[in-house]
């Protein structure tokens, strides 16, 4: 098993340094379906070489895919993603870029704080509903009689 991993880890690294890549190599790499790897195509955010009916991705097309699996674990929307790269294609100075990409994470967290405070609040509610009925199921719970000691 160990030599599995080895193995894997080293196909990876041999992607890594191509020129080129399949999609089944992108697809091995970052552990997604070939069919993800179409629909970025199909929504122009990468853009492979044809040879006959193969697809030969690019090393700017792999970099392309990591930041675009980079940018969902951040949530952000395919949209957000594909006007970061056409700010990068349009003026490769990376100033507008990171600029856009900080206004972006900005708002990604406020969002996600004020999601916080949201699942803080009903986590309260909950807590309160929990001891209500808890409250209510020990008022409803007969009580033991009062044990008798046997006469001596």
């Amino acid at each position: 098993m160990n030599q599995e991993i080895a193995g894997r880890a080293g196909r990876v690294r041999e992607s890594a340094n191509a020129t080129t890549y399949t999609i089944s190599d992108l697809a091995k790499e970052f552990d997604i379906t070939t069919r993800a790897i179409r629909y970025y195509e199909d929504q122009g955010l990468i853009s492979p070489a044809r040879r006959g009916s193969r697809r030969i991705y690019s090393r700017r097309d792999r970099v392309r895919l990591s930041l675009i699996l980079r940018g969902k674990r951040l949530g952000f929307s395919l949209q957000e993603t594909r006007e970061l790269f056409d700010l990068y294609d349009n003026a490769p100075g990376e100033q507008a870029q990171m600029s856009h990409f900080m206004e972006l994470l900005g708002a990604r967290r406020a969002m996600l704080e004020r999601q916080m405070e949201d699942i803080r609040a009903i986590l309260d509610e909950i807590g309160a509903a929990e001891k209500e009925a808890l409250r209510s199921i020990a008022a409803r719970a007969p009580h033991p009689k009062a044990a008798t000691s046997p006469s001596a």
